[in-house]
This record gives C-alpha cells, sequence and structure tokens, in this order.
C-alpha cells in the first residue's frame, strides 16, 4: 500500500477500527504523506497531514488493502457568529496548556499556528485529543461546528477543572512540605 501511495498522489484514507468491537468506522480522514524515510529493516516513518473528511459509501476491493468509494463531508452552513464560542475554547486550551505546565513543572506552550476561524479551531482541537479515539470519532462525524465546539468546551472545562484540583493539591502540599 505504501509504495502504491508514494507512486500516486500521496494521499490515503485513514479509518479508525473500534478498539472494542473491532468494526471500522463509516467516517474518516484522507492524510496526505509529507515526509517519509524509509529504514533499513523496510518499515517507514512516515509524517501525515489531515486533507477533508469522506464517509464510506462501499468498498470495491478488500485485498490486498481496502479501496472503497466514499464521499466528502463538509460541515453544514451557519448564520450564526461563532467567534464569541470559539474565543472561549481556545482560552479554555490555554487554560488547560497552562495548568499542565504548572502541574508537571515542564514548559508546555502552544504553537503559534493554533487556528483563528472557528471549524479550524474545533478541527485542530479534536486531532490533538489524546487517548480518547472515540470521542475523537464522535467529533469527526459531526457536520455541525457549533456542536463540535460546544463539546470541545465541555472536554475542556471538564479536563481544566480537573487540572485545577490537582494543581491545587500539588500547591497545597508542597506549601505544607516547606512549613
Amino acid at each position: 500500500m505504501m509504495n502504491t501511495i508514494l507512486q500516486s498522489d500521496r494521499r490515503f484514507g485513514v479509518l479508525m477500527v473500534n478498539p472494542t468491537d473491532g468494526r471500522v468506522s463509516g467516517v474518516g480522514c484522507c492524510a496526505e504523506m509529507i515526509h517519509c524515510q524509509r529504514l533499513p529493516d523496510d518499515r517507514m516513518r512516515v509524517m501525515t497531514l489531515g486533507q477533508q473528511r469522506f464517509r464510506v459509501l462501499e468498498y470495491v476491493r478488500e485485498k490486498p488493502y481496502h479501496v472503497g468509494l466514499v464521499e466528502w463531508i463538509e460541515d453544514n452552513s451557519t448564520d450564526q457568529d461563532l467567534k464569541t464560542l470559539s474565543t472561549e475554547v481556545d482560552q479554555l486550551l490555554r487554560d488547560v496548556v497552562h495548568l499542565s505546565a504548572k502541574l508537571t513543572g515542564q514548559p508546555i506552550e502552544l504553537p503559534d499556528d493554533v487556528p483563528d476561524l472557528p471549524i479550524e479551531l474545533s478541527y485542530w482541537i479534536a486531532s490533538y485529543l489524546n487517548g480518547v479515539a472515540l470521542e475523537q470519532q464522535s467529533l469527526l462525524e459531526m457536520q455541525d461546528t457549533t456542536a463540535r465546539l460546544h463539546r470541545e468546551a465541555e472536554i475542556l472545562t471538564s479536563t481544566r477543572n480537573h487540572l485545577a484540583a490537582r494543581t491545587a493539591l500539588k500547591d497545597a502540599f508542597n506549601k505544607d512540605a516547606f512549613s
């Protein structure tokens, strides 16, 4: 598969396999291989960039790898001004990063290229949620930017509150240790 990808436009589809039941999701993301390094043992290190979401309509081949007919998915258009919600989610993200750095005692900074546009910010945040594949898949399947940002606000608020409590406990124990 990798050789075929390298010989064509370097794009391929990525679908999540549910870790609990082994089912392949019907919605995925087209990824473009932007860097590839072949290792001496013929394995490869690849860097990809997500391009666009798709829904699998049908599989046309399954061996040696799956090939399917897909349709591209776009978010539904909205007349809502999402700037306030987007700003709130951005601040929650910054709070989580700040508290994580404080809790670990290590510098953690957001990259300079965090998107400003609400739809792009919502995709960016969803792509960086670690360890919650089913939640990421749910966000990927949403076609409503407002709903996606609201769900991300819930996740980030919960995370911020958890980190704030842990940071307060750490500070209290460190204060008592030096008293």
